[in-house]
């Protein structure tokens, strides 16, 4: 049996009571600890206690000066409200009293009234009764009663009234007529005379100068690969032919002519033609046309004062620089018609900025007309109604040529301006003696169909109007009649735009009461 040594039982025993003397000390240093947070807690109930006593009549003083301070400003307020009142209650109190003199006033005048209306009542009776007495007098003196002299009298003063009435509206319709033709005159004469422009005559073909004939053969290239290489690109006819140092650009298209006049000068400058140089010079024409067109319209809007236009509506001014009607060149009608049209607005008193806008803007639909189904008047308006022009303009340029009534005065302003521009001496190549001839040919086409009367063509040849004999034809018959003129004028007439043909059937029942 194994015996524990004495040393280490000693020091077992002397751990055991440290580790039991230890217990008991951190016990009673836990206990004084858990009694001084008590007393520490019990003191800071007892400080929050007093502190909120304190806060309470804090608060009960400052609710009680709150409520005092609020009473001085109600009875403020109620003294001021009375003494307002009171002030209000006197004014009443005088404005009652200046009522009541003039009331007083008011019921003096009355009666002074009622006295005077009596004695205009005697003054009346007396004065019915010498009129009576009068009457009667005159009555037997001229034999007449008084309703017989009176209408006499009447008769005698509307016979002259009548004759003098008629002839002072006489006077006034021949005197106004004579100086609203006179005022007309003066308007036109002096806008064609403050507006003076060029005018050349275009045709649909242009001419290229060339260095020598040589050049001919080197244009139309091996075989005509060269010429027909120009002409699909530009669509275009070169005409080459016996004129010396020459070559024509023929074609219907102003725009593709300048293009390909433009392609053909620069490859006589450059000297080398074949196919693929002309396919290069064309592009290069094609731009610059294109900015020349754009510069045009530019120029043409900077000209006129117009500005605001849509750029599209920009570039199509530029392309009438390329178009021509009879010779006239049709971008400087417009600006003409532009003119024109802004100092007659002026000296009307009309509005000069939509007489001029419409005006310049009338034939825009000859820019595209090639390339859109009907007339250019249609076209543009409609051009200007897609670019939000002003409704005021869109009828100016519908009503330009008389396809619809002119509803403004601008509107009438424009159709006399183009007429003015168009009719002038030298500003379109068509002869007069070649006018009458087709409209003569046109009435003569319509006078050919059995059951016409008659036949009037109107609007510059624009339009045929036909009076048929309604117990010949009916209406069926007037439809089909329209459609068959309509196939023997484009058959038989060479004319510029379109044409409008309106048949016309009328009854008449006329009978006379004897």
């Amino acid at each position: 049996m194994t015996v524990i040594p004495t040393t280490v039982i000693a020091a077992l025993v002397s751990a055991i009571l440290a580790f039991i003397g230890g217990y008991i000390i951190r016990k009673l240093i836990a206990e004084a600890k858990i009694a001084s947070a008590e007393e520490a807690a019990k003191k800071m109930v007892a400080d929050a206690i007093k502190e909120a006593d304190a806060k309470r009549r804090e608060a009960i003083l400052e609710a009680k000066e709150e409520i005092h301070r609020l009473r001085m400003e109600l009875d403020n307020e109620i003294r001021e409200r009375r003494q307002e009142q009171q002030r209000i209650d006197k004014r009443l109190a005088q404005k009652e009293e200046a009522l009541d003199r003039k009331l007083e006033n008011a019921e003096k005048k009355e009666e002074m009234i009622q006295q005077k209306e009596a004695e205009l009542a005697k003054l009346e009776e007396k004065i019915n009764a010498l009129y009576a007495q009068q009457v009667s007098e005159l009555e037997r003196l001229s034999g007449l009663s008084s309703q017989e002299a009176r209408e006499l009298l009447l008769k005698n003063i509307e016979k002259e009234v009548r004759h003098e009435a008629a002839q002072m509206i006489k006077e006034i319709e021949t005197q106004t007529k004579l100086e609203a033709e006179k005022r007309a005159r003066e308007i036109i004469s002096q806008s064609i005379q403050r507006y003076a422009a060029d005018h050349v005559a275009e045709t649909t073909v242009s001419v290229v100068n060339l260095p020598n004939d040589e050049m001919k053969g080197r244009i139309i290239g091996r075989e005509g690969r060269n010429i027909r290489a120009l002409e699909t690109l530009t669509g275009v006819d070169l005409i080459i032919d016996d004129t010396p140092e020459a070559v024509i650009v023929s074609g219907f298209d102003p725009v593709r002519r300048e293009i390909a006049r433009l392609a053909l000068e620069k490859l006589i400058n450059d000297g080398r033609i074949h196919p693929g140089r002309i396919e290069e010079m064309v592009s290069r024409a094609q731009k610059e046309v294109e900015n020349q067109i754009r510069e045009e319209g530019e120029q043409a809007t900077f000209e006129s004062g117009i500005h605001g236009l849509h750029p599209e509506l920009v570039k199509m001014l530029g392309r009438l620089k390329f178009r021509t009607s009879y010779g006239q060149n049709v971008l400087k009608h417009s600006l003409e018609v532009c003119h024109l049209a802004g100092m007659m607005a002026a000296e009307l008193g009309a509005n000069v900025k939509v007489a001029k806008r419409a005006g310049l803007l009338h034939d825009i639909g000859k820019a595209i007309d090639h390339e859109v189904d009907g007339p250019h008047v249609a076209i543009g308006a409609e051009l200007a109604r897609k670019y939000k022009e002003s409704p005021e303009v869109v009828h100016a340029i519908a009503a330009h040529h008389g396809d619809i009534e002119p509803e403004s005065v601008e509107a009438v302003l424009v159709q006399a301006a183009d007429a003015i521009s168009a009719a002038r001496p030298g500003a379109r190549r068509e002869t007069l003696e070649n006018y009458i001839k087709r409209l003569e040919k046109l009435e003569q086409i319509a006078d050919s169909f059995d059951g016409v009367d008659k036949a009037y063509a109107i609007q510059a040849g624009r339009e045929i109007r036909i009076i048929v004999k309604p117990e010949r034809v009916d209406d069926a018959i007037a439809v089909q009649m329209a459609r068959d003129i309509v196939k023997r004028i484009e058959e038989e007439l060479d004319y510029p735009g379109q044409i409008k043909v309106t048949v016309i059937r009328e009854v008449r029942a006329v009978e006379y009461a004897r």
